[in-house]
């Protein structure tokens, strides 16, 4: 039988830790919760680490060769296989290759369909959560199976930079038809902000509009001729499959791992004499010059999850916090980019660092079509007085960006190195 609601709660995040630290509070009916300090966090303290409820690898990621764990997201290749396969150079070999973590006599495949999994433990748990209901079997590479026909559908109408996966969505409905009890997992999902608008606001989701119509259609045909449960009907009609939507996009927290940015930490970690430390950043340099001209920004697997803890967190165009994955799995840690006093509320941000360095007029355009509210966080009041204009530069990112019919989930955009590269 399923966990009830304190035991999940559990399974995400170590309570006696979280209990301590931070607290959950509604705020008001616009921005609905927060996450406050209920002590003294100092600048890089580790505020939580959190496991998400769900998760899934980017479909295109995964198609492109980026292995990753099905149900983790770690990263499968050894770090010379991913800076081979990365750089182009397939006799590249690294030094010091003891310190690349991955090890492959622990990996496992299910035995019906042949995903892979980090270990038996990660295999074993996929199985247990949702794998049972999305395991293929002999069909895995069947086009016309309707789990297939889903994830072709998806990856027609969203090209990279990916920012979600129609699988997330899947295996929350997956979850909730494996399950014994199913009331608890409808209710962790409940806690998830799912609206489609913001009537105070008069703005509605971009996803949702006249452009993307014809493409939601098809994709609830396909998602309800796939996936539907009697339990979950009001996911899987017209309205109940948009605000389904609308919950992954304003609520999927990006994940990237990366077997190569491991290797190179712990490069740097290492206590060499003088010449051996510049001949080994020599060649890490160089490495990244092979694999920018080959591969460009996409380094890492790629993919999304949800956060119960986190997602609780409101943005700020000048945060205090922020996630990474310091484990090279699905493993969130929430970390203080400053000192956070008792009563003060925990803020992450929304947008990336290039889109944070944007107009006032230009974060908000963001902010307004993905997540559905207008900000007025200390860094946009400053900036009341700026004129709305969009420079020559963002207007052209933007257009790009409205290119891709899925808005970006909070903290996706893992393209850019600076998470992985020292």
């Amino acid at each position: 039988m399923a966990a009830p609601l304190d035991d999940m709660f559990s399974y995400c995040v170590d309570p006696g830790k979280v209990s301590t630290c931070v607290d959950v509070r509604f705020i008001d009916n616009i921005k609905g919760k927060g996450l406050f300090a209920k002590k003294s966090i100092k600048k890089g303290d580790t505020i939580f680490f959190e496991r998400p409820l769900v998760s899934a690898q980017f479909l295109w990621n995964a198609l492109y060769k980026y292995k990753a764990c099905e149900y983790c997201l770690r990263a499968l290749e050894t770090a010379e296989e991913n800076a081979r396969r990365l750089s182009g150079i397939p006799g590249l070999s690294l030094p010091h290759p003891e310190l690349c973590r991955v090890r492959p006599e622990l990996h496992q495949a299910c035995p019906q369909c042949q995903v892979m999994y980090c270990s038996s433990e990660c295999r074993q748990a996929a199985a247990d959560q949702y794998h049972r209901v999305l395991c293929l079997g002999s069909s895995q590479d069947d086009p016309d199976h309707p789990i297939n026909k889903l994830k072709d559908a998806w990856r027609s109408m969203h090209y990279p930079p990916e920012t979600s996966s129609i699988m997330l969505m899947a295996r929350m409905v997956a979850v909730v038809k494996q399950a014994k009890d199913k009331a608890p997992w409808q209710k962790l999902f409940l806690h998830f902000c799912s609206r489609t608008g913001n009537e105070e606001e008069e703005i509605a989701h971009k996803l949702l509009g006249e452009k993307f119509r014809g493409q939601l259609v098809l994709l609830h045909s396909l998602f309800k001729s796939a996936l539907y449960d009697e339990h979950l009907s009001r996911w899987f009609v017209p309205e109940g499959f948009r605000s389904l939507f609308a919950l992954v996009g304003t609520n999927g927290q990006g994940i990237g791992t990366s077997s190569l940015s491991r290797w190179v930490h712990a490069c740097d970690a290492l206590e060499l004499p003088a010449q051996q430390k510049e001949q080994l950043d020599s060649f890490i340099d160089q490495l990244y010059k092979d694999i920018e001209k080959e591969t460009g920004d996409f380094l890492n697997c790629e993919g999304s999850g949800l956060f119960l803890l986190q997602s609780s967190c409101n943005h700020s165009c000048m945060p205090n916090a922020e996630a990474s994955f310091p484990d090279n799995n699905f493993l969130l840690q929430l970390s203080a980019l400053s000192d956070i006093n008792p009563g003060e509320e925990i803020c992450i941000s929304y947008l990336d660092c290039c889109q944070r360095d944007r107009s006032r007029h230009s974060r908000h355009k963001i902010l307004r079509e993905n997540y559905l509210f207008v900000c007025s966080c200390p860094k946009c009041i400053s900036q009341m007085d700026e004129l709305d204009v969009t420079s020559e530069e963002e207007e052209e990112e933007e257009g790009e960006a409205e290119a891709v019919p899925f808005p970006a989930t909070a903290l996706s955009n893992l393209r850019n190195k600076e998470q992985f590269k020292p």
